[in-house]
């Protein structure tokens, strides 16, 4: 509960002043957002068991390659919808995981001020429709993954290491966006 107090209170607190922040977030903290909670989710490998099952995950290469070649905009819409589902999957019960709370607290704090602050450099702040195919896979490692192996520690490593290829994607999809 206190987690998620702490989300909303960070996300109210970028949203108010996401019109001062304009792109300067993407040019000054993306980052570094990005660098530690590809960190964390490192860590957090460190802390499991590492006795995962093969269970079939087909990675979305496809949306990634199609979202390299859109605009900047839709790029960084492309990259929020990512981060916004991440952060929904791991708030799933995670109990049997053997990740530190604290750890997992963290990260979810850390993906939702990416998302937040990417949104920020979105100029169009309409609602723009969300990838449907996107949408549609972390639903299916939702049921097909952690759903049907238990929630277990397993289906959690398999979930954790998905996601670490999806935080090295996005980080690379913005990245290309930034100034040096």
């Amino acid at each position: 509960m206190f987690t998620r107090i702490l989300l909303v209170c960070l996300s109210l607190s970028l949203y108010s002043s996401g019109s001062s922040l304009s792109c300067r977030w993407m040019d000054h903290k993306f980052r570094q957002h990005s660098k530690n909670s590809l960190d964390l989710i490192e860590t957090m490998a460190h802390n499991s068991t590492n006795t995962t099952e093969h269970a079939e995950v087909n990675f979305p290469n496809d949306l990634y390659s199609q979202a390299s070649k859109a605009s900047a905009e839709d790029k960084l819409s492309f990259t929020v919808h990512i981060l916004e589902e991440m952060a929904a999957l791991f708030e799933e019960d995670h109990s049997n995981a053997s990740w530190e709370e604290s750890t997992v607290d963290h990260f979810l704090i850390l993906v939702t001020q990416q998302a937040d602050g990417l949104h920020s450099c979105i100029t169009s702040h309409g609602h723009k429709k969300k990838n449907k195919k996107l949408h549609m896979y972390f639903k299916r490692l939702s049921r097909h993954v952690l759903e049907q192996m238990g929630h277990s520690a397993e289906s959690w490593e398999l979930i954790r290491k998905q996601m670490k290829t999806h935080l090295t994607r996005a980080d690379q999809l913005v990245s290309s966006l930034l100034t040096n």
